[in-house]
């Protein structure tokens, strides 16, 4: 098994990722009884030398609910009838996990409104009240 790139900067080597493979569920006749083609993936971000203090830290709270009591980070993959497809798809599925847990959000950057933006809006406003204000019942005069 080779080293998993997940970016430019974050390679996990090869020894900290382990595989097992069970006979897949669902459909595929005498395959389903015969051939272990499910793959289970799995990986301790916790303690990964791929990862810095920070991103570790990060990675583990965005990933929480995905952790095992141990704290492996599991993917399965049963896609296909071939064990070396799915376990291109367990690394694919794993590395797609692990980079959108990294993904930090953007700094919201404030801005103001333009006047334009202002004086339309207004604008607006007062048309609706107007309209609004047609629809009003006066009482009738004797």
């Amino acid at each position: 098994m080779a080293d998993l790139r997940i970016m430019q900067a974050l390679v996990i080597p090869a020894a900290e990722l382990s595989e097992s493979f069970v006979r897949s569920a669902g459909p595929g006749g005498q395959n389903v009884n015969k051939v272990a083609s499910k793959v289970e993936l799995r990986w301790n971000p916790a303690a990964s030398a791929a990862l810095s203090d920070r991103d570790r830290e990060w990675l583990l709270a965005r990933l929480a609910r995905h952790l095992t009591a141990s704290g492996d980070l599991v993917v399965r993959s049963q896609l296909t009838r071939d064990q070396t497809r799915n376990r291109a798809d367990a690394r694919v599925r794993l590395a797609d996990m692990v980079r959108a847990a990294l993904r930090r959000p953007r700094r919201r950057v404030a801005t103001r409104p333009t006047r334009g933006a202002v004086e339309r809006r207004l604008t607006t406003k007062k048309r609706r009240a107007q309209t609004k204000r047609t629809r009003t019942r006066r009482p009738a005069e004797d």
